[in-house]
């Protein structure tokens, strides 16, 4: 059976609809994906077979390649947020895990360039978890 999944951009302006499976789900932390995620990686679903469609806003969206690089990265021009791009010379469809507002049926496949992962991202499981924001008195 396959899979259609709903996503948008923060905003709102940008709304798209996958169909198709996703074959791999990968946390990357190469610096690359560090630096345009500011975070400690970047949760990316790739398939070589699902097809996106823009429901509204895509004349808001760019893509940056960076340059001498396959590293890009697609983003809503009014609220910055990570969209869907191809990456056309391995034909993959990469997805921001976090742009989609469907439910994703895998987990993580596996970590991507541990090595080069931020000198903070250890142990991170061992950390307090909190429902929302605590307030500090």
């Amino acid at each position: 059976m396959t899979e259609t999944h709903q996503g948008s951009c923060l905003c709102g302006e940008i709304n798209f609809e996958i169909t198709g499976d996703f074959q791999s789900f990968y946390l990357c932390h190469c610096t690359h994906c560090r630096k345009d995620t500011g975070s400690a990686h970047a949760a990316n679903l790739f398939s070589g077979t699902a097809k996106i469609k823009w429901l509204s806003g895509e004349k808001t969206k760019r893509t940056f390649t960076l340059p001498g690089t396959q590293h890009c990265k697609s983003f809503c021009t009014q609220c910055g947020s990570a969209l869907p791009y191809y990456l056309e010379g391995l034909k993959l469809l990469v997805v921001p895990a976090g742009s989609l507002d469907s439910d994703i049926p895998l987990k993580p496949d596996s970590h991507l360039y541990w090595a080069s992962k931020a000198n903070w991202d250890d142990a991170l499981h061992t950390l307090p978890r909190f429902e929302k924001q605590p307030v500090k008195k």
